[in-house]
Parts: structure tokens; sequence; C-alpha cells
């Protein structure tokens, strides 16, 4: 390829990245913001969230103290119970009360509305129809200021009359993103010549904290999710009316009341998770707040500038590359670099700035494809790599039925209904402490081949090893009715070999490998599951984990092979002995395990 065409390719690379950052089409940021929810996800802090408190309306408290609506008279001692005993900082209620209850209790709302810090909430809708939604009486507008955008609203929910003279009310009204997720929320409203702030602003003055949250062209501000759910102190709502939680839990602590109980229908999905209580989303502005008042959290800005620069830069350096490298050494090449674009980009997203995570890898993709062959490369790489990927998978006579078939598509993945077993030496770390490295590999290496023999003379499938164990599994590529059996089959050979290698130990004065298997059938989804960079044959789904945590229960079963339910009833040719129920580690979920005795 000569200089010429390396620089046509280069800038048709850069047009294409520049093109996809400034057009930005759905497809490509309903991309970009599913890779900004995983890296929320990954990155969200678990803890030290120590200003917001959650008061939660849960099932649990609607359990004990009865059902929603609650009388006017709770809700108000609630309240009280916040500001006076708890001596919370300020509260909001997300709750709105568009009708009136009772009187005392409705009275006692609104003198704590009016002289306390208590913030109340009013709901505005966004969408355009037909009748505008128009409930209750709206309060806490605001003069509008020309600097400032506010998303306008064409109607409302808000609280009845008698509470309108609340010092601060917010909105908790939302406007998802087009593919229903919750990323963005209006932390200004306008509505009929006034501004209205979100819950979590209203929340600050009634605290006496001014800040201004930054908002886009839409007057939407991007909620940092910066922490988890579980970085949040929940309180039960019954036992903060029992007042049977510590003083310290809250005090001197903004508070938000809300409800996660499903039955209320504040739900929504966010990055964190596809069902969270709204709650917990004005929980997560008002740390956004807290963090721009305190320096942590950065102003959102245009990321463009840097992008374009990184783009124009990173792609000389490709097809410089390209010249001087071999084709594997300029794919890995492109590969580091798309990597480290992804850091920078995750990096800069976590700092507010505002850009297309993709664009770039556009741009890469197309030098890729342009710099290399595509139709060579595809055409001699499908031969190929199918008799090297199941090379390192299958045994011999099973390779040599895929290739009889003509199986081209054996390493597309599909859904696939597979036995899984899963084996592990029991005791490693202590066969192996007084060891040398060398001496340790070569028993972990003797080790494994005492397993991977049964599985591949067994017609099975060689997933991955991990560590002193491997993972194994029938019923793909090739259907195989009998898998069951195949692996209990396979699971008695490996103990059977081990038995061979404990005696060839023993005879050298050396102490013996123990053996754990745990064996599951369900449905997976099987195939080359790996990256253009680094191809893997392998198997997902819950079967997998099944079958591992059964291979680790059976430390406390002390059983060597265990078989979980779904294989036992796939069984014909091997009798099995039941050792009860067992709850799987990590899960809720109790299965009924069996064993096969084995023959003297």
């Amino acid at each position: 390829m000569t200089w010429l065409v390396r620089i046509a390719c280069a800038l048709a690379a850069l047009v294409l990245a520049l093109a996809m950052e400034w057009q930005r089409p759905d497809m490509l940021v309903r991309l970009d913001e599913g890779l900004r929810d995983a890296f929320i996800r990954w990155s969200a802090k678990p803890n030290g969230e120590d200003r917001v408190v959650v008061v939660d309306i849960g099932d649990a408290a609607l359990r004990e103290l009865g059902p929603w609506p609650w009388p006017r008279q709770r809700v108000a001692d609630l309240v009280e119970i916040l500001l006076s005993h708890y001596e919370a900082k300020a509260v909001g209620l997300d709750i709105v009360l568009p009708q009136a209850g009772a009187a005392q209790g409705d009275a006692r709302l609104a003198a704590l509305a009016t002289f306390g810090p208590l913030s109340l909430a009013q709901i505005f809708d966004y969408g355009v129809r037909a009748n505008p939604v128009r409930e209750g009486v709206l309060s806490g507008g605001l003069t509008l200021q020309a600097q400032r955008l506010g998303l306008p609203a064409s109607g409302f929910i808000a609280n009845h009359a008698g509470l309108q003279r609340a010092r601060c009310v917010g909105n908790v009204g939302y406007q998802p993103d087009q593919d229903g997720v919750l990323r963005h929320i209006p932390t200004h409203t306008v509505y009929q010549g006034l501004d209205y702030p979100s819950l979590a602003q209203s929340l600050l003055a009634c605290a006496d904290t001014t800040v201004s949250a930054p908002t886009n062209a839409n007057g939407l501000w991007r909620v940092p999710y910066t922490y988890a759910q579980e970085a949040y102190t929940v309180i039960n709502a019954a036992d903060l009316l029992r007042e049977r939680i510590p003083k310290t839990m809250v005090q001197g602590r903004l508070v938000l009341v809300g409800s996660s109980s499903l039955g209320l229908g504040d739900q929504v999905s966010t990055p964190l998770s596809p069902l969270t209580a709204g709650v917990m989303v004005h929980a997560a502005s008002l740390s956004g707040l807290l963090d721009l008042e305190r320096g942590a959290l950065q102003l959102p800005r245009a990321g463009r500038p840097f992008l374009v620069a990184w783009c124009g830069l990173s792609l000389l350096l490709i097809v410089a590359g390209l010249a001087r490298l071999s084709a594997m050494k300029s794919v890995l090449l492109l590969a580091g670099v798309m990597l480290a674009w992804l850091g920078v980009a995750f990096a800069g997203a976590s700092q507010q700035l505002e850009w297309s995570v993709t664009a770039p890898l556009w741009g890469y993709a197309l030098l890729l494809f342009t710099a290399i062959p595509y139709e060579w490369w595809r055409t001699q790489r499908q031969g190929r790599r199918l008799m090297a990927t199941f090379s390192h998978y299958v045994a011999q006579p099973v390779l040599d039925e895929i290739v009889r078939r003509d199986l081209q598509h054996s390493l597309e993945p599909s859904l696939c209904d597979i036995t899984v077993l899963v084996a592990d030496m029991a005791g490693y770390t202590q066969l192996t402490s007084s060891l040398s490295l060398n001496e340790a590999a070569e028993v972990t290496k003797a080790f494994l081949g005492c397993l991977t023999r049964p599985v591949l003379d067994g017609r099975g499938t060689l997933d991955r090893y991990s560590g002193d164990g491997l993972v194994a599994f029938w019923g793909a590529p090739l259907p195989c009715p009998e898998q069951a059996d195949l692996a209990v089959q396979a699971a008695l050979d490996m103990m059977a070999e081990v038995d061979a290698f404990n005696a060839e130990r023993a005879r050298a004065g050396l102490p013996p490998a123990g053996v754990r298997i745990g064996i599951e059938s369900g449905r997976a989804l099987v195939g080359d599951l790996g990256t253009p960079f680094r191809s893997t044959y392998t198997a997902v789904g819950d079967c997998i984990n099944f079958a591992s945590r059964l291979e680790a229960a059976g430390r406390e079963l002390k059983c060597s092979l265990v078989i979980g339910a779904a294989a036992n009833a796939l069984l014909k040719q091997h009798a099995t002995t039941p050792l009860g129920q067992i709850q799987l580690r990590g899960t809720e979920t109790r299965i009924e395990v069996f064993t096969v005795q084995r023959k003297p």
C-alpha cells in the first residue's frame, strides 16, 4: 500500500469519525449512551455518600403500617420526627399531595413547609397533549433569568391549595431519553413565564445552600450517577416513625422521603439499574449538586476540540505504523489505540465532557478495513480459523466430523442445550505451598492432564482451563443427545485418572491430590464470543455458573462429584444417589443435587 493510499484512508477515517461526532445519528447516540451507562455502573462508588439519607416508604413499611395513602397525620409525624428528634438538616418530600387530607394533618404539613426546612414536590409534564394535565395549585415559581435555560412544560400535578404557601417546592417530573433510560433531568422548568427548580435544588435552597446546575441546549442536566445505590443510607420509614434507628444516621444530613414500592409505580430505568426508585434519581442529583459545590465535580464542557486533535494524531500514528509493521502488529497497534481512546473517553465522561465515545472507533474501523484487503482476509481466515480454533477445544474425531459435515458456521454464537462439567483440584494451595515454582507447574500440568483426557476421549468440548481446573461441555459444536451421560462418565474417568496419579505420588512419598466436579445441564449461548483480535469458543449461561457452584458445594457435601437436578433428569445410563437440597452460594436458589457412586 503506497503512502498516497494510506493517507487517503486516514483522511477518510478522520472524516467519518468527525461526521459521527457532529451528526450523532440516533443509533450512535444510543450506542454512546449504552457505553457510558456501562462505565457508570463499573465506576459508581459503593460507599462514601454520607451527606444524603433516603427514607423509604417501601413494601416493608407498608406491610407494617398499612397501605398507601397513609393518613396525612402520619406523613406530618414523619417530617416532624426527622426535623425535631433526628435533627435533619432539611427534608425533601418526593410525594405529591393533590388532594386535601385530614385538616389537622394538612395544617401541620403546611406549617412545616411554610416555616421549616421542608421542600414539597410537584410534577411537571413535558409531553404535548390535546388536554394538558393541570391538577392542584402550583407554587415555588421564580422570576425567569435570561441566561438560564429551562425546559418548557405543558402541564402539571401539584399539591392542593392548603399547601400553596410552602417556602420550598421542587419539580420531580422528568423526561427520559429515547431508549427510556433517565440520564437527564430538567433542573429548571419554565411554565407560564415562571421558573420552577428541581426537587434537589429546592431542598438545597431550604438548607440555605445555593447551587446552580448547568444545563445543555435542551435545558437538561446529565445526572452524574457518581454513587452506587448501596452508597446511600436508606432507612425504612416505619423504623424512623417508631424511632428504632440511632440519631447519628440522620443528624445534620439532607433527607429525601420517597418510595421503592413497585405498587406505588415510582420506578424508572437509570444507567445504574433498569429498575430504580425515583427518589434515588433525586438523591443522585442532590449528590451531584453537592459535589459541584465543593469542586469535586466538573462543569459540563465540550470535548470536541480534544476529540479532533486525538483523531488526527492517532490516525497519523496508525498509518505510519502500517508502513513499518507486519499486518498482525498493525492490528495490535490499532487495538491499542482503540483501547487508549476508550480509556480517555470514559475518563472525560466522568468529568462531564460531552462527546461521542464511539465516533473515533468508526474511523479506526474504516481504516482497518481499507488497510487490510477485507475480502482476502475474510475468505482466507474462515477455513483456517475453524480448524485452528476447534483443534484447541475438541478431540480429533469431533473435528473430523465438523469438517465432514462442512459446518462453516460452527463458530457463530447460537443457543444450545448443553451439559457443563467444572472440575478443580481440592486443596491446591496446601499441596503446592512447599513446592518450587517448577515443581508446582509440573504437578499442575500433570493434574490437568488427568482432567483433560477424559473430556476429549468422551467427545467433550474443552472450554477453558481455570488455574488448576477446567470447564468443559457436551452438546456443542455437535448436538449430543447423550450429553449428560457422557459428562458423568468423563467425571468418573477423571476420578480414576486422579487415583492413578495419586498412586504414583504415593510411591514417591508425596501427598495425594483431590478433585471436585460439578455437572449441570441447561441452555447456553455457545460460539465464538471473542473479538476480532482474539477468538475464543466458549459458552455463556446460568448452567455454567450453576456447575461451578456445584463443584464448590462438593467441599461442604464431602463429595467429589455433585450433579444438578437438570443434568440428573437427562441421565439414562447412570444411576444416581440424592444428596438432598442445597442453596447455591451467592443466590437464593435451592436445588436438589445428586451423585454417582463409583464401582469398587
